[in-house]
């Protein structure tokens, strides 16, 4: 495989402001209040008055090793060559939520397709937009604070180690880094 590809998450410029979400949800034509690619997540710490919060925005870990490809019973679900992207082909999918029991990190959603049943969704980088290789995903592109990274993992791994972060932990190997700091 070529590099892997991977986020870089810098939580300490995360204002929770919600315009990655909104951006995804807007540029893939998602509707409202079904499913979400990208969240901010939001983590509290403590009790009052001593209570911190952190925000970070997550989507697909696109992982090293994805339990989701693994266990896909259609092949739906693939690894992309080229830069490690898990991605899907929905001509394939058969909604038997197989994948999200899967991943660790519960991040395939569903669709309620017209006439019953389900169809899986998922970040894919912004490739179903026609995102050439050398382009940021949407939802990077439209972060006003800069905390949304996206590259080369190395590149993402140096990002994290100068701001304190790590990659996330977890047995499939996401490619995501995050730095946390605490509002």
């Amino acid at each position: 495989m070529a590099e892997q590809y991977g986020f870089f998450v810098d939580s300490s410029r995360c204002v929770k402001c919600w315009a990655c979400e909104v951006a995804c949800q807007q540029w893939h034509e998602i509707k409202a209040a079904t499913v979400h690619r990208r969240v901010v997540r939001e983590d509290t710490e403590g009790s009052f008055p001593n209570v911190t919060r952190t925000f970070t925005s997550l989507s697909c870990m696109h992982c090293e090793n994805p339990a989701c490809v693994e266990i896909c019973p259609q092949g739906a679900l693939y690894k992309r060559e080229e830069d490690g992207l898990v991605v899907q082909d929905k001509s394939k999918c058969i909604g038997c939520k197989t994948c999200g029991t899967a991943c660790p990190f519960g991040v395939p959603d569903y669709l309620e397709v017209e006439g019953g049943g389900f169809l899986m969704d998922k970040c894919d980088g912004c490739l179903s937009l026609g995102r050439a290789g050398d382009e940021t995903p949407r939802c990077v592109n439209t972060c006003p604070t800069k905390a949304l990274h996206f590259g080369k993992l190395a590149d993402m791994e140096a990002m994290a180690a100068e701001k304190g972060g790590s990659r996330l932990e977890g047995e499939t190997t996401p490619s995501v880094f995050v730095a946390r700091r605490q509002h």
